[in-house]
């Protein structure tokens, strides 16, 4: 169910909305396979009518557990909006939709929400990655020796006019 705002009730005084919200109703899917959202999206929010507008302001809070990129070990990690704002006009080219004297914050918090997600999340930020074993490969460093001719050898060789 989305979160909606009610304008009448609005209108009267300021909203607290705070509570959860499934994070299939945010609708972020498809989204990186090193990123596993199960619980709920957290929001403790104020809703404020202006002149011909909402101003929503408050917090955003996702958990959600990931895979290091570098790694592969599983790990928690908390998406975090501490200053989550967004102005809504009601009139204008801008106006957000308004169904029955509501107004449906979720598609607002999803943009911030896609805007903050990890692109290469990262168990710690030193995370060396997979060892030489544990990835399959040769025990001992890789030298130039053992790890075959370099890419720049073949146009090393290159005869190219002036």
């Amino acid at each position: 169910m989305p979160l909606l705002l009610n304008l009448r009730e609005l209108q009267a005084e300021p909203q607290e909305l705070s509570g959860e919200l499934p994070v299939a109703d945010l609708t972020l899917e498809p989204l990186d396979p090193a990123l596993h959202l199960i619980y709920p999206l957290e929001y403790d929010l104020t809703a404020t009518f202006m002149e011909d507008a909402i101003l929503v302001q408050g917090e955003l809070r996702l958990p959600m557990e990931c895979e290091c990129v570098r790694c592969l070990e599983h790990f928690d990690f908390d998406l975090d909006l501490p200053d989550f704002a967004v102005h809504l006009p009601l009139a204008g080219d801008d106006a957000v939709p308004v169904v029955d004297d509501t107004v449906d914050l979720t598609p607002y918090m999803r943009e911030d929400i896609l805007l903050m997600l990890p692109q290469h999340p990262l168990c710690k930020p030193d995370c060396r990655g997979l060892s030489q074993l544990a990835a399959g490969g040769a025990s001992g460093p890789t030298t130039q020796t053992n790890a075959g001719a370099s890419a720049w050898t073949a146009l090393n060789k290159l005869k190219l006019k002036d």
